[in-house]
């Protein structure tokens, strides 16, 4: 069996899907659905079960599982403005301890989601090493933590940590203010005919703020890659290696309308000091491993995402 975390989740729900894609239906769904309507995201899927997160996590701690075959590790609190310390602990980096433990035990490859936010402003650059890692949040801390834990394990099965730069696409609608700038300027435009952007800040123009945009497809492939090449492990970026203004990401939804304007509004008070103006993944690390699959850029991925959420 196939076990996803976070299933009903953006990246999650993207990954089962692609699953679906290559036959695989014999999947394992866990999250918490206190939110219901995130079972939009799966309501075109096939799975085998579903469990509830602190269920799934108790049978882990016992033992009463079905055998399992590779555990893909989405499921997190991915809101970047939570500031409760010890919630974010116990979800984001107690959990992950206690599923890896379990799938190191049993020999089962472990896939989980980190975060380029450990990167912070990115001044050190955005190499998977720790003279980089300068988290801003107590979500990119805790994700650098939980990186640090692994890297003081001796390993014996598959884990793979990916740090996600900024992915759109897709199921993602019920992120609200978390989700993409993508599906955002969409909204904008369609109600009020214009894409709200941040003025320049940091020594950036107006909109030129540049952050590495990845589309989730490109995310599934590269979960997909790593459990086919299971004598890979390690933690890598997952971004396209190519950073573009969110002028790119404005102009892309505008070009896919054939209407709208650009407007920009004032920086935001409280993410001053808390803002990454500038992402670009590191992919040598990657590519040395074998890794050569090309990424959709911002006018393919914005243009192939706007295809579906429109239609």
């Amino acid at each position: 069996m196939i076990v996803v975390t976070g299933a009903t989740g953006f990246i999650g729900s993207n990954l089962v899907m692609g699953l679906n894609a290559t036959g695989a239906s014999n999947i394992l769904a866990v999250d918490d659905l206190t939110d219901g309507t995130k079972f939009r995201n799966l309501a075109d899927a096939d799975i085998a079960d579903y469990l509830d997160k602190d269920e799934f996590i108790a049978r882990v701690d016992s033992g009463d599982l079905p055998p399992v075959s590779v555990v893909f590790h989405q499921g997190a609190c991915s809101t970047t403005t939570e500031w409760n310390g010890k919630f974010m602990m116990e979800v984001n980096y107690r959990y992950s301890q206690r599923l890896l433990a379990f799938c190191q035990s049993r020999g089962i490859p472990f896939i989980y989601a980190s975060s380029a936010s450990v990167y912070g402003n990115g001044a050190s650059g955005f190499r998977e090493e720790r003279d980089c890692e300068r988290p801003l949040n107590m979500y990119a801390y805790s994700k650098f933590q939980f990186d640090q834990y692994v890297r003081r394990q001796e390993l014996g099965a598959q884990v793979v940590g990916l740090r996600y730069f900024n992915v759109y696409g897709p199921r993602e609608q019920h992120k609200g203010g978390m989700a993409s700038t993508a599906f955002h300027f969409n909204n904008q435009l369609m109600k009020d005919s214009e894409c709200r952007l941040f003025v320049g800040c940091d020594g950036y123009g107006d909109g030129e703020q540049r952050r590495d945009f990845i589309h989730v497809d490109d995310v599934v492939a590269m979960n997909i890659w790593f459990w086919e090449n299971r004598n890979k492990s390690g933690i890598f970026n997952c971004g396209t290696g190519r950073s573009q203004p969110f002028n790119d990401v404005a102009r892309a939804v505008i070009a896919w309308h054939g209407k709208g304007a650009i407007k920009y509004i004032p920086f935001p008070e409280n993410l001053v000091g808390r803002y990454q103006s500038f992402t670009e993944a590191d992919l040598a690390r990657l590519r040395k491993i074998g890794y050569g699959r090309p990424f959709l850029t911002v006018e393919q991925g914005v243009r192939k995402y706007l295809d579906w959420l429109n239609h």
